[in-house]
């Protein structure tokens, strides 16, 4: 089996048919495999959730910073100076005992890509996209969430126009951490609402 061939058996069905497609535009030179190539290395290096992460370690210790972030999301993440340019309308909810948020967008995948990157395959699944609305407390508990019955979970629907971000709440035992060790216990999943942070002892020293 030559290298392109064994290459070529890893990859996904999809991953194959985005491969044949972008080489079938390529040679009508329609797109530049170059900025391809540089716009998935931008939102893989650059921009990601990392950038989210240091947006909630800067709201669990700075009361002012989180007041505004909660107030006008685009503003006090654009005042940060972490990204060029932060969507239009970004709306930040936080998830505090006894309620919980959670974000979907049940018409396509609208996701706040400068602040979270990529969006994962599963949160543009039409099964995720259906059943969050539908079963939201049944979702959740797949993503291993199980929350008390009287937690009440709203169900946000992101727009091209409007995009969430969760703030999830600190984890216990976290007390005088630097931002940078905070920022390592926030997922991807948790400003989606879909998950927790890590807890304490999961981050060393």
């Amino acid at each position: 089996m030559s290298p392109d061939e064994h290459n070529h058996s890893e990859l996904s069905p999809v991953q194959l048919r985005v491969r044949a497609l972008e080489t079938i535009l390529s040679a009508k030179g329609y797109i530049d495999p170059a900025a391809l190539d540089l716009i998935v290395e931008r939102y893989q290096t650059r921009i990601g959730p990392h950038i989210g992460a240091g947006v909630i370690a800067r709201a669990w210790v700075d009361v002012e910073f989180k007041r505004a972030l909660l107030a006008d999301a685009t503003s006090a993440i654009a005042a940060l100076g972490v990204v060029n340019h932060v969507g239009d309308h970004l709306i930040a909810i936080e998830n505090v005992p006894g309620h919980h948020d959670m974000v979907v967008c049940t018409l396509c995948s609208c996701y706040p890509w400068d602040v979270l990157g990529l969006p994962p395959v599963w949160y543009k699944s039409a099964a995720y996209r259906s059943r969050a609305v539908s079963d939201p407390r049944g979702v959740l508990a797949d993503f291993g969430v199980v929350l008390p019955e009287d937690t009440q979970i709203r169900v946000w629907d992101s727009t091209a126009e409007t995009r969430f971000l969760v703030v999830p709440p600190r984890p216990a035992g976290t007390e005088g951490w630097p931002e940078e060790r905070l920022a390592r216990l926030v997922t991807r999943d948790c400003m989606i609402g879909t998950g927790l942070p890590r807890r304490a002892e999961e981050i060393p020293t």
